[in-house]
């Protein structure tokens, strides 16, 4: 059998009818590529038997107009008509009865790709993405240098500095992070980006993409990331200048313009997004008012990319004595904890039909692939202006078990929350620290190269470091990466 060109029965059946009856039923019963196909595919793709739509794999006979249930309703029809090709109605694949099994034939993978492009634009989905494909002149180099690049366990690939172009330090860190962000480098690097802008220097996805590539080409002077800061200039006016500007305010703005460049000319709604930003970063926060009197709970779910942890104050500690510090999960169960909203912040209660005191609980109900923790250490008030020292011990490995809703909402009943299992760890990659004070800082970061290597980036400087040096520094923005991720 070529494999390129399916079966002997397939290429018979090319040869004499040729390829109009597979496009056609692609077209409107595989992949709908207008708005009148989905409905047709809704109202008629059904066995033609039993007249069930759903449970056993549709598949249509590529002789007649005829559509049979996986199983004895599709051999009743081979056995009486004699029609042994069949299409797959979920996925367009070739089933072949005389062979007795599915057969590829790359014609009909021509036809199946591009109904399947037609039908996700018309969807408003945008352009679909196709994977990198060699062509002939391709295959040839390839042929004649076998010899792959291969990266040694300390390779330094992907390490670059970045020039400071005058009070940048905020967005040198941030970009080293986001280079370093395993899901985000799979990416770009794998040339998943599709621009839907007309003009150039318009979409910063595209900009990020060069970054991406600058950085992993082998290239060891620093690199000026300055179309990126004019970018941000231009559809980020607050960030605009030469200030020193805040690295937690400039990551929010730099997602958020990702977000929207990457469902740009698209109809996806935000809130509905899949795009790489938030399926990378976004998590869900849900808040719970009980009400004091009937105990009636509201709940409100709401997407973050970030959360925002406020700091204690810590009395200093005296000479000679360790600083007085937290751990980052005593933040976060600061966090959780519920808070009673007091006499002067009265919700009103559905069931009660009158404004009642209650208490607010915060709990994550859905967990992002990348956690990013903001320490809140610029205090701002009409008074003063501080930056907060308090320690902040942070860990390698995070577990985030305890604060996910049912393990807070069940946090009294030890026995059912102790038999959860644990897939919430996350293991650290970025820190980005603050050093001085709010009149004269300076931002730098430490990033984490394959399993175990860290290293300290300042600006145009990269050094190596150890974790305890990374676990023993301030710490302003953190960054941990979930260990075992869930497909759906």
């Amino acid at each position: 059998m070529d494999v390129m060109e399916g079966c002997r029965h397939l290429r018979e059946y090319k040869e004499e009818e040729g390829v109009e009856a597979y496009r056609t039923i692609h077209a409107w019963f595989i992949s709908p590529i207008n708005s009148k196909a989905r409905g047709k595919k809704a109202e008629f793709c059904y066995c033609h038997i039993c007249h069930n739509s759903g449970g056993k794999r549709l598949h249509s006979c590529l002789s007649c107009i005829f559509f049979a249930c996986w199983g004895p309703h599709l051999k009743d029809h081979v056995r009486t008509k004699q029609h042994k090709l069949w299409v797959d109605l979920e996925y367009g694949n070739i089933w072949c009865a005389s062979c007795g099994d599915y057969v590829y034939d790359s014609e009909l993978k021509d036809i199946s790709d591009q109904h399947i492009a037609m039908s996700h634009q018309s969807l408003g989905l945008g352009v679909l993405y196709q994977g990198w494909q060699p062509s002939n002149k391709e295959i040839a180099l390839l042929k004649n240098n076998p010899k792959k690049r291969e990266f040694s366990e300390n390779s330094k690939l992907g390490l670059r500095g970045l020039i400071n172009l005058g009070n940048t330090c905020f967005m040198s860190c941030i970009v080293q992070v986001l280079i370093h962000t395993p899901l985000l480098r799979d990416y770009f690097l794998s040339d998943r980006h599709i621009c839907t802008f007309s003009g150039t220097d318009q979409c910063i996805v595209c900009e990020i993409d060069r970054i991406f590539q600058e950085n992993f080409s082998g290239e060891m002077t620093p690199f000026s990331p300055h179309k990126l800061l004019h970018m941000i200039w231009t559809h980020a006016h607050h960030l605009a200048g030469y200030e020193q500007q805040d690295a937690h305010e400039f990551f929010i703005a730099v997602l958020d313009l990702l977000h929207r460049h990457l469902i740009h000319k698209t109809s996806i709604l935000p809130s509905c997004c899949t795009c790489i930003v938030d399926t990378i970063f976004t998590g869900k926060l849900q808040s719970d008012l009980v009400c004091q009197v009937c105990k009636g709970v509201s709940t409100t779910v709401d997407p973050f990319w970030d959360i925002s942890l406020d700091l204690p104050a810590v009395s200093p500690s005296l000479p000679g004595t360790n600083p007085q510090g937290i751990s980052l999960q005593d933040c976060l169960q600061r966090f959780t904890q519920p808070e009673h909203l007091g006499s002067g912040a009265k919700i009103r209660c559905s069931k009660c039909n009158a404004h009642q005191e209650s208490t607010k609980q915060l709990t994550m109900q859905k967990l992002p692939v990348v956690a990013s923790f903001h320490l809140k250490r610029f205090e701002h008030s009409s008074r003063l202006h501080k930056k907060i020292t308090t320690r902040v011990d942070f860990p390698e490995i995070l577990d985030m078990t305890p604060f996910i809703s049912h393990a807070r909402n069940n946090i009294n009943k030890k026995k059912v929350y102790q038999g959860i299992p644990s897939n919430n760890k996350y293991v650290l990659f970025g820190v980005i620290n603050h050093i001085g004070n709010l009149d004269a800082g300076h931002y730098t970061s430490y990033i984490r190269q394959h399993s175990d290597m860290w290293f300290h980036c300042n600006d145009h400087q990269i050094l190596p470091a150890s974790i305890s040096q990374v676990l023993d520094s301030e710490g302003y923005l953190l960054f941990y990466h979930k260990q075992i991720l869930e497909y759906n």
